[in-house]
Formats: structure tokens, sequence, C-alpha cells
């Protein structure tokens, strides 16, 4: 939601590092990168309705590993806090995705 429909009302002040006349001529950049944000979201949402405990780990796996490695990319790039915010809850999915295959 905030990268496609808030980036230049809310961005500047989740951004406070960035300068705030920066946030309207990266608009369309930051709208893709929340396509993509909303990719990731749906392929996990996806593997809820997926049948087969093989391919419901697969693809929750594949999912949840785009979100860490976009979440540890975003801390180096942009701001730290991504990390806690997006990298480290996925880790913590993952690893309870890990936890759940062992114990069944």
């Amino acid at each position: 939601y905030f990268e496609m429909f808030a980036w230049t009302s809310k961005g500047p002040k989740i951004f406070r590092h960035f300068p705030k006349e920066i946030f309207k001529p990266t608009q369309a950049m930051a709208a893709n990168q929340g396509l993509y944000n909303g990719f990731l979201v749906a392929g996990l949402v996806w593997s809820f309705w997926i049948d087969q405990v093989e391919w419901q780990f697969n693809v929750r796996l594949f999912f949840l590993s785009c979100v860490i490695i976009a979440g540890i990319f975003g801390a180096f790039t942009a701001a730290k806090k991504i990390f806690f915010v997006q990298a480290l809850p996925a880790i913590i999915a993952l690893g309870i995705l890990l936890l759940q295959r062992v114990i069944y």
C-alpha cells in the first residue's frame, strides 16, 4: 500500500533522511516496488490454498526467502528499519516453517 499509494504523502515522514524533493520524481519507482511487494504477499497467501504439503512448503520457503532477501537489501540500501519490519518477521516465519517441517 505505502509504496503504491502513499509514497509522496507518507514517504517524507518515514524516510526522514531523504530530501523531501525526491519523493515526487521517484513515485513511479516506488509504485513498482510496491507492486513487487504485492506479488510476494500474493504468493504467501496463495500457499494457504495449496493442498500438497510438499508444494505448500516449497512455495512458502521461496516467497519467505524473497522477502528476507529484499528486507536485507533494503536495510543496506535504504534504511536499517527495513530489516526489523520486513526481514526479521520473515526470518521468524521461516524458522517456524522449518520447525513445523521437523515436528510433523
